[in-house]
């Protein structure tokens, strides 16, 4: 493969997208006004926020029975999620609505305490978002190694396609070949044209051959209820007190914390598909105020939506903030205004759109023979524990933070091995004389893991009465190093011999002088 010309231009490329000063929130070529700048660019946000609104509706029902709660709680979650994350949020056409995650976090105060007491959490679970925001929590996404990502990104296609499953199981034999017709149309539609997303394509099409055809399959109107009137402000009825903080504060910082790695990370997915960045703490914050106005329009609460997201920016090609708006609109008016209509279109289109989601989202790169052999075995485990803890619990979160946790396991366990202690032969010990002196050298990160056998590497009995410990090339981290040190300098005045550690880093040096003698370490 020919090189690429512009890799030998590293700086200029890293200013272009990460300007020192920080980018605003993606830059105004992702704003309101971009979606107007041309006529193509306007029906491309237009369509593929009617895109994301269908395929929004049994997804928002599904997650509502998930909580266990009606779906126009769901329904009306989704809209106002979307379109407060379109004014609020830091990546424009990311897409935020009711999620499973989320449903399954809060599923537990409905079934305990009923539906008021969800909107309380939701409501307190925003407030805390806001606050993480505030303090800068999106700056922990640069400890989520890539491997994770890969891991989170295959999860992520392995959980869309499974949540199809129910769909074409105990259904009647016409289903599946107009879930195989739909995948046709989204594949091969766009080769004639890409003016119309083929999502809705095929959507439209399908709906058309059932009702046409009086074919009875399962349709979104058999997936619950659809809404017949707008959602209405308003505060829950709970007692303001501390018991009943006590109840929903867990489930309120899990629901925060939850969302927030979620929507971060899917945020980062966006910036890596547009080639752009965007503002990862005022996304933060953006979908606490999302969540408090969501739960005070009632709603479940919910953060970024992987699924819908890839649909409006990688499948319908959407890049601004009108997209999500108007998914969220469009969403209100389909239920409301034409939720007859929507009722009719068969699930087996909108399962097709999701498989093929699911099939875009999925990085095949990553598990082809070449790649594993190349790849070190550490990323391998650490992209398979992702995934593996995903799907077993389905939640995404869990499988990040374990993705975390490994990555930073192996990764120790990988540097503390690169630390050496070495002899060097041309001192005392070639002269025999006791009064001489020997010299050690270290080299490596010297922090909890590496130090610990420290301690062995020296001859406390042998060498003379003067000990150069030469620290050059290494770097002392953290207390546990210190306590080593000091352990090794006291097992040589035992013997009568002194130690000397030279050439420690200004940092080295501090952190020695600080805590030498005051941890009782070897004492």
């Amino acid at each position: 493969m020919p090189r690429d010309p512009r890799a030998d231009q590293p700086a200029v490329q890293l200013s272009a997208v990460q300007p020192v000063a920080g980018p605003p929130d993606a830059g105004a070529e992702f704003s309101f006004r971009a979606a107007f700048s041309s006529v193509r660019r306007l029906r491309t946000e237009v369509l593929a926020g009617l895109v994301v609104a269908v395929a929004l509706i049994p997804e928002a029902i599904a997650f509502s029975i998930i909580a266990g709660v009606d779906p126009r709680i769901g329904l009306f979650a989704a809209f106002t999620m979307a379109v407060t994350i379109s004014f609020v949020g830091g990546r424009p056409a990311m897409i935020s609505a009711a999620t499973g995650a989320v449903a399954l976090v809060v599923a537990p105060v409905v079934r305990d305490h009923g539906v008021d007491y969800l909107v309380a959490t939701v409501i307190l679970g925003g407030i805390l978002q806001v606050v993480l925001g505030l303090l800068g929590v999106a700056r922990l996404m640069r400890f989520i190694p890539r491997s994770v990502m890969v891991g989170f990104v295959n999860a992520l296609a392995i959980l869309i396609f499974t949540s199809q499953v129910p769909h074409l199981v105990g259904v009647p034999w016409v289903v599946y070949p107009l879930v195989g017709a739909g995948i046709a149309i989204i594949v091969g539609f766009p080769r004639l044209t890409r003016v119309v997303p083929a999502p809705l394509v095929a959507i439209v099409l399908l709906t058309l051959v059932t009702v046409g055809a009086s074919l009875a399959v399962p349709t979104v109107g058999d997936e619950g209820a659809l809404p017949d009137s707008l959602p209405t402000l308003g505060l829950p009825d709970v007692p303001l007190t501390l018991d009943t903080l006590r109840i929903i504060a867990p489930y309120a910082l899990a629901m925060a914390l939850v969302g927030l790695i979620e929507s971060m990370l899917t945020a980062k997915l966006v910036d890596d598909i547009t080639d752009s960045h965007s503002n990862k703490t005022r996304e933060s914050w953006g979908q606490g105020v999302a969540n408090v106005v969501t739960g005070l329009f009632g709603g479940m609460g919910g953060c970024a939506m992987i699924g819908q997201t890839m649909i409006n920016v990688k499948v319908s090609g959407a890049r601004t903030r009108l997209s999500t708006f108007l998914a969220g609109v469009f969403l209100l008016v389909l239920v409301v205004g034409l939720g007859d209509v929507v009722a009719i279109i068969p699930m087996a289109a909108l399962v097709a759109v999701m498989i093929m989601v699911s099939v875009g989202t999925f990085d095949w790169h990553s598990i082809r023979p070449a790649t594993l052999r190349r790849m070190p075995k550490s990323e391998t485990a650490v992209m398979l524990a992702t995934v593996a803890v995903t799907v077993a619990t389905h939640n995404l979160a869990y499988g990040v933070v374990v993705g975390v946790v490994v990555a930073a396991v192996l990764f120790v366990r990988r540097v503390a091995h690169l630390t050496t202690v070495t002899r060097l032969d041309d001192g005392a010990e070639g002269t025999g004389d006791p009064d001489g002196e020997r010299v050690y050298v270290v080299d490596g990160e010297l922090f909890f893991a590496s130090s610990n056998d420290l301690v062995y590497q020296f001859d406390y009995a042998g060498d003379p009465r003067r000990v150069i410990v030469d620290m050059s090339g290494a770097h002392v981290w953290d207390a546990s190093t210190v306590a080593a040190l000091d352990a090794v300098q006291h097992k040589y005045a035992q013997h009568g011999t002194t130690v000397e550690f030279r050439g420690l880093d200004a940092d080295s040096a501090e952190r020695l002088d600080r805590l030498a003698g005051r941890l009782g370490a070897g004492h």
